[in-house]
């Protein structure tokens, strides 16, 4: 069944994935989109697309306009510097602006589909981490992730409001833009393919949860297909220590340059891995990309964007 869909911050890295992914569907798109950190490159040219402040009063007559069935939500602030420096951006846009939209799902009764982030757990007690582990976010962006996952909930209670909360693990692939605080795996890709050093933080001993950017658009689809409420894990189960990652990613990139090890950044967490298994029953969600194959992927895309320019 064909569905009306928007995707705020759809010229961003995962959200242009996620309307990559409803189109292919069948689905009919809409993107939302400021283009304060996405990029025209990234917009599919079978989706329509405003240019357009999620904080701003205009966007809930766009919506009116629009009347979408699902709302895939993936605008947000991801900087954790500069959600620190400047907290109450970071509220605006995380959590008042996603309280713009909410607020709209539930008058149109609209399928509301959240990307929230493994930051939510702050420093896991257990691991793999599952949905009903502690959230002690450590940091202003995870709180901010957190309060909107609250107010899904109130909502829901209180209102009916349909929604899912995915809450992403370590996300890679092509598109990620690696300047300011991007995905580990960007900031690599991107130093090799410019022939420029890599620097890592610590020990290097810190793992993480990598998920291509494929399967997590593929957990945006299933999240809007189905009508199951509540928070999800978007993580593969496994995990990698950034020395690892380094090398492997090295081998992708065809190089054979070795980084240099400086201070370790404060609170960065020592270990992080998520249990999918949750998605995986409910929404029949599973990663599908190993390792291996989206570090090709990705260390492809970066070679020929370094090629471009």
């Amino acid at each position: 069944m064909t569905r009306r869909a928007v995707v705020t911050g759809g010229a961003g890295f995962i959200g242009s994935h996620v309307v990559d992914a409803l189109l292919e569907a069948g689905h009919e798109v809409t993107i939302l989109d400021d283009l304060s950190t996405g990029s025209t490159r990234n917009l599919n040219p079978s989706a329509r697309f405003h240019e357009i402040d999620i904080t701003g009063p205009d966007v809930d007559r766009l919506l009116a306009d629009i009347g979408p069935d699902v709302i895939c939500h993936n605008a947000a602030q991801i900087s954790v510097s500069t959600g620190q420096a400047f907290p109450l951006r970071d509220l605006n846009v995380n959590v008042a602006g996603t309280l713009r939209l909410i607020e709209y799902a539930q008058r149109a009764g609209c399928r509301f589909v959240h990307a929230s982030s493994a930051a939510v757990y702050g420093e896991p007690e257990t691991t793999p981490v599952g949905e009903d582990h502690p959230t002690r976010p450590i940091n202003n962006y995870g709180v901010s992730k957190l309060a909107v996952e609250h107010y899904l909930a109130a909502y829901a209670r209180n209102g009916g409001l349909n929604y899912a909360a995915l809450r992403y693990a370590n996300v890679y692939g092509p598109r990620q833009n690696a300047s300011g605080e991007a995905g580990v795996v960007a900031i690599f890709c991107e130093a090799l393919a410019r022939g420029a050093p890599v620097t890592i933080h610590g020990d290097g001993r810190q793992s993480r949860d990598f998920v291509f950017v494929t399967d997590v658009a593929a957990a945006n689809l299933a999240a809007a297909s189905s009508s199951v409420t509540g928070v999800f894990n978007i993580g593969t189960g496994s995990e990698s220590d950034i020395n690892a990652l380094y090398d492997a990613v090295a081998t992708a990139m065809g190089s054979q340059a070795r980084p240099v090890h400086g201070p370790p950044r404060p609170g960065d967490i020592e270990r992080s891995v998520l249990d999918p298994s949750r998605a995986a029953s409910q929404l029949g969600w599973r990663p599908k990309v190993n390792f291996r194959l989206g570090l090709e992927k990705t260390a492809g895309w970066f070679l020929s964007q370094a090629r471009a320019e």
